[in-house]
């Protein structure tokens, strides 16, 4: 009886999990509930970036694992104007987040800008803890080579 109420509570959780961004779902065994899903999601203002994500759900479960990776790279044009726009703060913002079970846990994306090597870092994270640890993913896309890149100031003395 427990069992059942406990599955018809998490039906509206389930439903939440699917999106339309998923491009791809690895199922990891015959005798097991957990897939890979593999989500690809494009930046909202640095709309030439593009940022896949796998990461373990269980269907049938009150919660998801925590484990997930990024692969974020230039898609498109990334202009001067996009940067202008982003959160230079040094904890950047977050550009997505997932719901990862019941209990609260969700899967943020954040963007965090480098000034120094010009380059933009997605940090993939979980809010809860799992296992003693919380765990975390990082890709960089730099703008060289973009409209948005700026070159150094070069110093005029020579020192």
């Amino acid at each position: 009886m427990m069992k059942k109420l406990l599955l018809a509570l998490s039906m509206p959780f389930w439903l939440t999990a699917c999106s339309d961004n998923e491009v791809g779902d690895v199922s990891l065994g015959l005798f097991t509930t957990e897939d890979i899903k593999l989500n690809s999601m494009v930046d909202p203002i640095v709309t030439g970036v593009t940022c896949h994500v796998a990461s373990v759900e269980a269907d049938l479960s009150l919660s998801d694992p925590s484990d997930s990776s990024i692969s974020c790279r230039q898609t498109g044009e990334i202009s001067k104007q996009m940067i202008a726009q982003i959160d230079k703060s040094k904890s950047g913002e977050i550009v997505f987040k997932k719901s990862k079970s019941v209990f609260f846990k969700t899967m943020k994306i954040r963007r965090v800008y480098d000034p120094q090597s010009q380059t933009l870092m997605y940090l993939s994270y979980s809010t809860k803890e799992t296992s003693g640890s919380f765990k975390h993913s990082l890709s960089t896309v730099p703008l060289w080579n973009t409209a948005a890149f700026q070159a150094p100031k070069q110093n005029l003395s020579g020192n």
